[in-house]
């Protein structure tokens, strides 16, 4: 039981990130039932194995999507643009600059993120011990998602802080490169 709701809390902090509808989110996108997917793995192992990995991402400072929204509408983040510096044509004033905001995020992030991996563990906890009431939910929940906000605030801005340093035709390859169909 307790892996079971394990996963369908990090399945739903991870679709909920990555801006996937409720829906979406209950199911894990497909049907009722316990059965294997294309892959051979059931949905739930599938579930528990990106819930290692959303873990291990955010532990180490890192979005997981949680700057989705503005890379993909032309605030990229520091780490990408710093990726694609060839093809971006950064000055060195401009890959400098990237490699502070990037360093300056992660200092940021990761105690918040490892306030928010500890909250995610305490709500996992309260209801691996049993006789969990309906306050005590509401309070593990508001906890978790104070430190959602914080680590998603992290990202988000720094992501404008990125595009504020990047020109127009900057901003229109690294947009080319990540998301060609726009």
């Amino acid at each position: 039981m307790y892996a079971t709701i394990r996963i369908v809390s990090v399945a739903m902090a991870v679709l909920t990130a990555l801006g996937a509808g409720p829906a979406l989110a209950q199911h894990g996108g497909h049907g009722h039932g316990d059965h294997a997917g294309q892959s051979g793995t059931t949905p739930h192992a599938r579930a528990e194995a990106c819930s290692r990995e959303f873990e291990a991402v955010i532990a180490d400072g890192r979005g997981f999507g949680m700057a989705f929204a503005a890379d993909q509408h032309g605030y990229p983040g520091p780490l990408h643009v710093l990726e694609l510096k060839e093809r971006l044509g950064l000055t060195s004033a401009q890959e400098t600059q990237m490699r502070a905001l990037m360093e300056a995020m992660f200092a940021e992030s990761r105690p918040k993120s490892a306030r928010l991996l500890a909250s995610e563990a305490r709500l996992r906890a309260l209801f691996g011990a049993g006789g969990v009431d309906e306050a005590a939910v509401r309070a593990a929940v508001a906890e978790v998602e104070v430190a959602r906000r914080e680590v998603r605030l992290v990202h988000l801005l720094t992501h404008v802080r990125t595009r504020a340093l990047l020109t127009e035709a900057q901003i229109a390859a690294y947009t080319e490169v990540r998301w060609p169909a726009r």
